[in-house]
């Protein structure tokens, strides 16, 4: 199968083109710039440049294609309004899959956008599922939560390096999943029938709150954590105030989402139809634990072969 993975640059979109490309799937990624997606063009994939704001672009991009697997999402370093980046972009590809006559749509969201339609990233999921829902597009909708990479910089390296933890409002349990577990997911939706026209929650095997990770974290690397916790009205205020600067829109947008990982709701779903749809083996998924673990494991170890160099080093020095 011809597949389009848009976003394929993304910590999710490139375990995404790895995973169809060993499934034996022909893999496009559409890239803003070619020469940093070297890496794609390495692993098999074929690059086209467009851009979910440039219309024309799409038409190329499909040309050929069987389904499209969008894991986009605009960059905190984009100028625009998230709204602008991810919503006409979203519009825009889904118009450019119809002149395309492409009707496999495999989309990535995020579990509990229709509670949260105040927070502009998760309204724009929302109207996302709503408008495939209202198509005929054949579509599969992945509810996901949060990634097990993005623990790494903000709870892992702090404590490893003795640098501060910063936390917001109240403690939520996040059911944390590895990109390459979720990787696994939208690629197994292109062969599953059961998948079409659905819409399934795809998280982690255990929800982890912020003290929970920062124990483990602790426990995992033999350091002691600095843990400073951000006031919601201190995160309230500055997302006021960016919101006065056009420059910082972007950023008083993704402030809001404080809402959602410091709100105290559980992002945490049942998985076990979810597992038997995709025909996928839920002993597989990577526990938090584990992957943490492993993590410190390696950082550990480089660090204490650097350690040794830099002892052999100096010993060669010594008049002696």
């Amino acid at each position: 199968m011809q597949v389009l993975v848009v976003g394929g640059t993304g910590t999710l979109g490139r375990q995404i083109a790895r995973r169809a490309l060993d499934a034996g799937h022909q893999v496009r990624c559409m890239v803003r710039t070619p020469r940093k997606a070297a890496f794609l063009q390495e692993w098999g994939c074929e690059l086209t440049r467009g851009d979910l704001l440039e219309p024309d672009s799409l038409d190329y991009a499909l040309d050929g294609v069987d389904a499209v697997i969008d894991a986009a999402t605009s960059r905190p370093s984009d100028p625009q309004s998230i709204y602008e980046s991810d919503w006409d972009g979203k519009l825009n590809l889904l118009r450019a899959c119809d002149r395309a006559n492409v009707k496999r749509f495999v989309f990535l969201s995020l579990l509990g956008a229709h509670r949260y339609r105040d927070v502009p990233l998760m309204d724009i999921k929302a109207c996302t599922e709503n408008l495939l829902e209202a198509s005929d597009f054949d579509y599969t909708i992945l509810q996901g939560a949060a990634f097990m990479q993005g623990v790494i910089s903000q709870f892992a390296i702090p404590v490893l390096e003795s640098q501060t933890v910063w936390v917001s409002g109240s403690p939520t349990a996040i059911a944390y999943m590895n990109t390459q577990d979720m990787a696994r997911f939208a690629v197994a939706a292109l062969e599953r029938p059961e998948t079409v026209r659905g819409t399934f929650p795809v998280v982690g095997p255990k929800p982890w709150n912020t003290g929970q990770l920062v124990q483990l974290c602790e426990r995992c690397s033999g350091k002691t954590a600095r843990v400073f916790r951000v006031q919601p009205i201190l995160i309230k205020l500055m997302q006021g105030v960016a919101s006065f600067f056009e420059p910082a829109v972007n950023v008083a947008e993704r402030l809001a989402f404080a809402e959602v990982t410091g709100g105290g709701q559980p992002l945490d779903a049942q998985m076990k139809s979810s597992y038997a749809a995709f025909g996928l083996d839920e002993a597989e998924t990577t526990d938090m634990e584990s992957y943490i673990r492993e993590y410190y494991d390696t950082i550990l170890k480089r660090l204490r072969e650097m350690e040794a160099d830099l002892d052999k080093d100096a010993k060669k020095k010594l008049p002696f």
